[in-house]
């Protein structure tokens, strides 16, 4: 649908959308949330409504100087507005993605994307009381979060605490104000490094530390948490809370930063490391359920190499093991599978793999 909505439009409930048959999003909106911040809003190609969890993350498949990227932003609107959904993308100095988003895309051009995909999900884990830390863009998520309980009408007991550089760089500073305004049982604290142009501003100034953290939320013990922010913030967040004695199987975390990741293993070292033989090796069968497509993966292939020479589009992104963007569940068959923290332990035990960095050592069945 191309021009104005007609009356008889909005009679009609949409489909759901569905990325596997029509991957393609139109920016209808953008709006600069901050001096390097900006919110992209995006529909359907065709009327269609978007469903998935709040905190869920996309992954944009974008035509940069003639090369094809592959980045996770998370969903920064709720699930609550589904004729629409927005990322929020802070300018990166040196970042080739989010400076080509920044300077080129405008509304009524279009991209491809996959998913929604991702667990860090408040949705996955209720409870009575939660604590929302965040940093910088890392407020996406959370912000999702947010913006789904009160469009609910749920009057949780959260408290946000948001650290960033000064006032001005504060992410959803005003909405912020008017959730908190909206909802008793929501509690919103900023932690600036300084404060900037703003000489007069109350919040504290400095780092998120114990001491402070007790002070806004003297009950952090009691709340399931959900951290998202540059890798400094999150290590620094972790070793507070451990500090303090909080129980880490209530901690929960997402970061989408690739930076300095460790060059990839040749194939035939990863085969070796593996006990793999060229005769073992001679070609296992992999087959994707849902789709019911089948490729050949050849000696020392990763899954997702084979599957992208056989013309599937599985979602992915660092393509190193980091991410976790690829995550699919193994129904039969083994794989050896040499990840960079992208998947948990419990998530292996449970029969998930990471295509990106698995090789077969078998026919196999993967539930995509």
């Amino acid at each position: 649908m191309n021009g104005p909505m007609t009356r008889d439009a909005w009679q009609v409930v949409p489909p759901r959308w569905n990325a596997d048959e029509d991957d393609v999003l139109i920016c209808c909106q953008v709006r600069q949330e901050t001096h390097d911040v900006k919110s992209f809003v995006f529909r359907p190609r065709r009327p269609g409504l978007v469903r998935f969890l709040p905190g869920q993350f996309l992954t944009l498949e974008l035509e940069v100087d003639g090369e094809t990227i592959n980045r996770c932003y998370t969903i920064s609107s709720p699930p609550t507005r589904p004729d629409t959904l927005s990322i929020t993308v802070k300018r990166v100095p040196g970042g080739q993605v989010s400076n080509w988003l920044h300077d080129h895309l405008r509304p009524g051009m279009s991209l491809r994307a996959l998913g929604p995909n991702g667990e860090f999900s408040c949705a996955l884990h209720p409870a009575g009381k939660y604590l929302f830390l965040s940093g910088g863009s890392g407020i996406t998520p959370l912000m999702s979060m947010s913006r789904s309980f009160h469009d609910l009408g749920e009057d949780r007991d959260v408290v946000f605490v948001h650290s960033a550089r000064t006032p001005t760089d504060i992410i959803f500073r005003r909405e912020l104000g008017l959730l908190a305004a909206n909802q008793p049982g929501f509690r919103t604290a900023f932690v600036c490094e300084g404060r900037g142009s703003e000489a007069d501003w109350a919040a504290p100034a400095g780092y998120l530390d114990l001491p402070l953290l007790t002070r806004i939320a003297p009950d952090f013990a009691e709340r399931e948490v959900f951290c998202c922010g540059p890798a400094p913030y999150m290590a620094a967040v972790r070793a507070l809370l451990t500090e303090g004695g909080f129980d880490m199987a209530r901690y929960h975390e997402e970061s989408f930063t690739f930076a300095d990741l460790p060059g990839a293993q040749a194939d035939e070292a990863a085969g070796a490391a593996a006990g793999i033989t060229a005769a073992d090796a001679a070609g296992f069968n992999v087959e994707f359920a849902k789709s019911g497509r089948s490729v050949v993966c050849a000696p020392g292939q990763k899954l997702l190499e084979a599957a992208r020479a056989a013309g599937l589009r599985l979602p992915s992104s660092c393509a190193k093991g980091m991410c976790g963007t690829c995550k699919s569940r193994l129904v039969s068959g083994e794989v050896h599978m040499e990840h960079g923290g992208g998947i948990r332990q419990r998530e292996i035990d449970q029969g998930y793999i990471l295509p990106c960095c698995s090789t077969p050592l078998s026919d196999l069945v993967i539930e995509r």
